[in-house]
C-alpha cells in the first residue's frame, strides 16, 4: 500500500515531482539542442553489458525511488541492465550521478514484440535499491488518467539518441520541441494510418525534428497549467525510412492510458 500511495502522489502532480531544480531552456529551435545540464532530472540512461562493457540502449523516466518507466521494446530477458541517473555528459564523471542495477523487468502483458504498432510498448524496471532524490535526480510526474493533449501542443522529447538518421550519437543529453499531432490527423492514410491507436501519442512529423535511435523508452515532457512537467509519452517507434520524416511523427506510448497498470504493477512487486 505504501508503494501504491507513492505512485498516486506522483500522478497527482504533488510537490516533489516534475519541477526541476535547474529549469530547462524552452527555446523553439528547429533541430534540437543540448539541454541545460540536469534540467530533466528524471531522465535515465538504460544500459546493458556486452563483452565486459556497458552500452547505452534506451532512455527512461524515474517515477519513484525504486522504479523506472521505459519501453517494452527496449527490454530483452537475456540482457543484464543498469540505469544511470543524474547524468548529462557520458564522457565525464559528474557530481551527483548514480548507477544502479535493474533487478526486475516487467513488460505489459499485452506487449507483442512482433507487432510494434499493436501498442502496449511500456515496461517498468525495478531498481536494486531506492535512489535518493537530489538536485540532479528527481522523479517525473505522470499525467492524470485518461488525459489527452490537444493538437499542436508543444512538448519536449529528451535523450541521447542519434542526432539524425545514420548520424552520430551525442555524449550530452539533447532535447527537441515536438508539436502533438492529434489522433484524427495521425491516423490519416498519408500519416501513420492504422499503425497508430488511441493509446499512443503522435508528436512531430514536420520533417525537421523527431526522436531517433537511442531515444526509445525516454520521455515526452509536457508542461501542465500549474507549471509542472508531466511525462505524457514513452518513445515507441518512428518511420523505417529514418528519423525526421515528413508526416511520420514520433509515436509514443500514451502514459495516461496506463496509470492503473503502473500503480497496480508497482504495488504488487
Amino acid at each position: 500500500m505504501i508503494l501504491l500511495a507513492v505512485v498516486v502522489l506522483l500522478v497527482a502532480g504533488a510537490s516533489g515531482c516534475g519541477v526541476p531544480t535547474y529549469r530547462p531552456s524552452l527555446s523553439r529551435v528547429v533541430n534540437g539542442e543540448e539541454v541545460v545540464p540536469h534540467s530533466w532530472p528524471w531522465q535515465v540512461s538504460l544500459q546493458y553489458i556486452y563483452n565486459g562493457y556497458w552500452y547505452h540502449t534506451c532512455g527512461g523516466s524515474l517515477i519513484s525511488p525504486s522504479w523506472v518507466l521505459t519501453a517494452a521494446h527496449c527490454i530483452s530477458s537475456s540482457n543484464v541492465y543498469r540505469v544511470m541517473l543524474g547524468k548529462h555528459n557520458f564522457q565525464e564523471a559528474e557530481s551527483g550521478q548514480k548507477t544502479i542495477s535493474v533487478v526486475k523487468l516487467i513488460n505489459h502483458s499485452r506487449w507483442n514484440p512482433n507487432r510494434l504498432s499493436g501498442g502496449y510498448d511500456i515496461s517498468l524496471l525495478k531498481l536494486e535499491q531506492p535512489v535518493e532524490f537530489s538536485d540532479t535526480i528527481q522523479p517525473a510526474c505522470l499525467p492524470p488518467a485518461g488525459s489527452l493533449l490537444p493538437h499542436n501542443f508543444g512538448c519536449y522529447v529528451t535523450g541521447w539518441g542519434n542526432l539524425e538518421t545514420n548520424g552520430p550519437a551525442p555524449n550530452k543529453l539533447q532535447q527537441g520541441l515536438l508539436l502533438v499531432v492529434d489522433h484524427a490527423t495521425c491516423s490519416q492514410s498519408d500519416w501513420w494510418g492504422r499503425s497508430v491507436s488511441t493509446n499512443m501519442v503522435c508528436a512531430g512529423g514536420d520533417g525537421i525534428i523527431s526522436s531517433c535511435y537511442g531515444d526509445s523508452g525516454g520521455p515526452l515532457n509536457c508542461l501542465n497549467d500549474q507549471g509542472v512537467w508531466e511525462v505524457h509519452g514513452v518513445v515507441s517507434f518512428g518511420s523505417s525510412l529514418g528519423c525526421n520524416y515528413y508526416k511520420k511523427p514520433s509515436v509514443f506510448t500514451r502514459v495516461s492510458d496506463f496509470n492503473n497498470w503502473i500503480s497496480t504493477t508497482i504495488a504488487s512487486n
